[in-house]
C-alpha cells in the first residue's frame, strides 16, 4: 500500500510540474530585447544615417541574427559592434559592473593621441604654468610676453568665474595661444563664457538639428557684460583629440578676425544628446539593465559642413607626431610662439 500511495504521490507532483511548465510563459529573451530597443531607439533619433549612408534596415536583419546566435556575453560584443555601425564618438553604452564602452574612436583621434604632451608644453617658459579652474585649465606668459592658455574641458561648472580671472591677468601679453588640444568638450555654457571675452559684437551660435531637420535655436553668442575684450592676435591651437565642445570651439572661434587656427583637423563628434526644446532623448535603460546614449541631434560649421566625422580643419596645418613628442618638440606650439612674436 505504501508503494502504491508513494508511486501516485509521484506522478501527481510530475503532473503539478508539467503543467506549470506547459501554462508558463517562456522566459524572456533579454538579448534580443535589448537589441529591438537600440535597434529602434537608432532608428527613431539618431539624425546621421542617411549622411554616413548607413542601410539601418540591412544591419537589423544582420544583427538580428547574431544577437538569436549569442550565448552569455557574446551579446556584449554583437551590441559593441551594432553601436560602432554608427561610428560617432558620442555613442557609448554602459554595461553592468563593467562601466563606460566607447564602441568607436575616429582615426584622427587615435592618430593624435600621442602627439601632444602638457609635459613638453611646459619646457617652453620659463617659470611654471599655472593652474586653475579644478586644475583644467593652465596658463602663463612666455619670455616674448605671449600668453598661453590651455583648457582640457569645458565640462568644469567652475570654469566660468574662473576663466575671467586667467583672461585677466594676460591682458598686457601681445598676443595668445589658446590650446584646445585633446579637450573633450562640456557644456555650451563654458564655450559661450569663453567665446564672450573674444567679441565685441553679437554673433549666431552653430546650427543644430534634430533627425527630422528641425533647427534647435539658441542665443546668439554675446560679448560677457562688463567685461573688456581680447582683441590682440590670438592663435588656437587643435588637433584630431579636440572633440564635441573642442570642434566647436575651434570653429565658433575662427570666425573672428583675429583668430588664427593652428595644428591639425579637430576630432569630428558632431552629434550631440540634448534635452532642451522638448526633444526625443535616445538615452535608454535597455531590459537587462544595460544603459546606451544615443545622439539625437547634429551641428554643423558655419559653412554649413556637418561637424560630424569632418571636424573643424585648421587655418595653418602644423603636423606633429608622436616622434616630435618624444624628442621632447611641440612645432604645433613653436609655429604659434613665432607667429605672434
Amino acid at each position: 500500500m505504501r508503494r502504491i500511495i508513494a508511486f501516485f504521490t509521484i506522478i501527481i507532483l510530475l503532473n503539478v510540474a508539467c503543467s506549470k511548465i506547459i501554462v508558463q510563459p517562456p522566459q524572456s529573451n533579454q538579448n534580443l530585447e535589448d537589441f529591438e530597443m537600440t535597434w529602434n531607439t537608432i532608428n527613431d533619433v539618431y539624425p546621421m544615417l542617411d549622411n554616413k549612408n548607413i542601410d539601418w534596415d540591412s544591419i537589423y536583419t544582420i544583427y538580428r541574427s547574431r544577437t538569436e546566435k549569442a550565448v552569455g556575453d557574446e551579446f556584449s560584443q554583437v551590441l559593441i559592434d551594432l553601436l560602432c555601425e554608427l561610428k560617432d564618438m558620442h555613442v557609448y553604452y554602459v554595461n553592468k559592473g563593467r562601466g563606460l564602452v566607447f564602441p568607436y574612436i575616429s582615426p584622427r583621434h587615435q592618430r593624435d593621441w600621442k602627439a601632444f604632451s602638457p609635459l613638453v608644453v611646459r619646457r617652453y617658459f620659463n617659470t611654471p604654468l599655472k593652474l586653475a579652474c579644478s586644475e583644467k585649465v593652465e596658463f602663463g606668459i612666455s619670455v616674448d610676453n605671449i600668453g598661453y592658455i590651455y583648457i582640457a574641458t569645458f565640462n568644469e561648472e567652475g570654469l566660468l568665474a574662473g576663466f575671467d580671472d586667467v583672461l585677466n591677468q594676460l591682458m598686457d601679453t601681445k598676443g595668445l595661444i589658446i590650446d584646445v588640444r585633446h579637450n573633450s568638450g562640456g557644456l555650451m555654457e563654458n564655450i559661450r563664457w569663453v567665446v564672450g571675452r573674444f567679441i565685441t559684437e553679437s554673433m549666431p551660435v552653430l546650427k543644430i538639428q534634430n533627425k527630422g531637420g528641425t533647427d534647435i535655436l539658441y542665443d546668439p553668442f554675446e560679448p560677457t557684460v562688463g567685461k573688456v575684450p581680447y582683441t590682440k592676435p590670438v592663435v588656437v591651437l587643435i588637433n584630431g583629440v579636440a572633440r564635441s565642445g573642442g570642434d566647436i570651439i575651434a570653429d565658433v572661434l575662427r570666425q573672428i578676425n583675429n583668430v588664427t587656427l593652428v595644428g591639425d583637423t579637430t576630432a569630428g563628434a558632431g552629434c550631440y544628446d540634448i534635452e532642451e526644446q522638448n526633444q526625443i532623448r535616445g538615452n535608454r535603460i535597455l531590459p537587462s539593465g544595460r544603459y546606451i546614449n544615443i545622439p539625437n541631434t547634429c551641428g554643423f560649421r558655419y559653412d554649413g559642413i556637418p561637424i560630424e566625422w569632418n571636424g573643424v580643419p585648421p587655418d595653418v596645418y602644423i603636423k606633429q607626431t608622436e616622434n616630435d613628442i618624444n624628442a621632447g618638440r611641440d612645432l604645433q606650439l613653436e609655429y604659434a610662439i613665432n607667429r605672434l612674436k
